[in-house]
């Protein structure tokens, strides 16, 4: 008899363990109708500054919209350089250039996959040198829920006059020296697509800052660029806000939050114990705690494992298969093949085990022993 399939996120077991909060928080929206900024909405902003410790909270569409509006809030545009690691999703990258600025990829550390602060200072470097471009910002991905160094990333930042914006998609949840992620740089944008740690139903996202100026500006930017009427119009804006109901979903998962993080922690460190010896498992830096978006291996024999981990059931994935600067999107940005060997050499090995917080122990348990059998 075959085995079950193994869901790589199972939002249906979030579901069903949450279902009556989650219906119930759904039907009041259905009852009172207000479905685009409604009170859920400002709710939602204050539980997740409640949490993190955020004086502003900015909810938005997207995760994607949340980084461009914090660019716009900055008027970053033409002329303009900003800073990221090339081994990232494209969304990092699209929003630079759609604001007209020029997205300048640097490498990664080759064990937490952050961006790597010596090929940040060369990039900077060189473009000053240059003189084409004006450095502008540096936008430091947490990647797979690990938050990066953002003390010593303001530190360059301070040094160059630039902002520091988390794209902290994967690390809501996270923290650093007893800092939790959205208090760790001046501005953070995080997602809330569903497979994130905390996710909605749809597309949602939020910023992150401390500052009362920027936060009124990134509301503005939120709503058209509205002033004090949505007919007066004072700077160029964009639809940015997050639907009602989406706002429900999340403060119907916001209680449980923080034990699903620890969940995700246990069965991390349950992977570190089988794995031990037969790939790279992810890196723990003191003072940090990952979220856990993603539990992502490393190995040479990455294609082969992954193809006999299917064949047994087990779902695997790659996050990511080619850096941004090798994209053909962004190739006329970056150095080439060769030109950041560390994000290159990652999309070569790297793989993503299954990791959500409801995941059996005993299935833990048969995916430690397919990797083992595979190897």
């Amino acid at each position: 008899m075959s085995q079950a399939a193994i869901p790589f996120v199972d939002l249906k077991a979030q579901y069903s363990h949450l279902k009556a909060d989650i219906d119930a928080r759904i039907a009041r929206v259905l009852e009172h109708g207000a479905f685009i900024m409604g009170p859920e909405v400002a709710e939602l902003e204050k539980a997740l500054g409640a949490f993190c410790g955020a004086k502003h909270v900015i909810s938005c569409s997207s995760g994607t919209d949340a980084l461009q509006m914090v660019l716009m809030a900055e008027n970053i545009g033409p002329g303009d350089a900003v800073f990221m690691p090339s081994f990232t999703f494209t969304a990092t990258a699209e929003v630079v250039l759609l604001l007209g600025a020029e997205p300048v990829f640097v490498d990664v550390d080759g064990r937490d996959f952050n961006i790597d602060l010596q090929s940040l200072e060369a990039a900077i470097a060189r473009v000053q040198k240059e003189g084409r471009l004006k450095p502008r910002g540096v936008i430091a991905v947490d990647l797979f829920g690990l938050p990066a160094d953002y003390s010593a990333l303001k530190k360059t930042c301070d040094q160059h006059g630039m902002l520091l914006l988390a794209d902290a998609a994967q690390s809501f949840g996270g923290a650093r020296d007893n800092t939790r992620v959205g208090l760790l740089a001046p501005a953070t944008a995080t997602s809330f697509f569903p497979a994130k740690p905390l996710g909605c139903y749809g597309d949602g996202g939020a910023i992150f800052v401390q500052d009362d100026e920027t936060a009124h500006v990134l509301r503005s930017i939120r709503a058209h660029g509205k002033g004090d009427d949505k007919y007066d119009i004072v700077r160029v804006g964009v639809n940015g806000r997050l639907d009602t109901i989406q706002a429900a979903v999340l403060l119907a998962k916001l209680p449980s939050f923080a034990a699903e993080i620890e969940a995700r922690e246990k069965l991390s460190q349950h992977y570190d114990a089988m794995l031990k010896g037969l790939v790279v498992t992810p890196i723990r830096p003191k003072g940090t705690q990952s979220a856990w978006a993603q539990y992502s291996i490393l190995t040479p024999k990455r294609d082969e494992l992954a193809a006999k981990l299917k064949a047994a059931g087990v779902p695997t994935a790659v996050y990511y298969p080619r850096p941004m600067h090798l994209q053909t999107a962004y190739a006329q940005f970056g150095g080439g093949p060769g030109s950041l060997p560390v994000s290159e050499k990652l999309s070569g090995e790297i793989l993503a085990l299954p990791m959500h917080p409801f995941m059996p122990e005993e299935t833990a348990e048969r995916i430690g022993a397919a990797i083992k059998a595979a190897l």
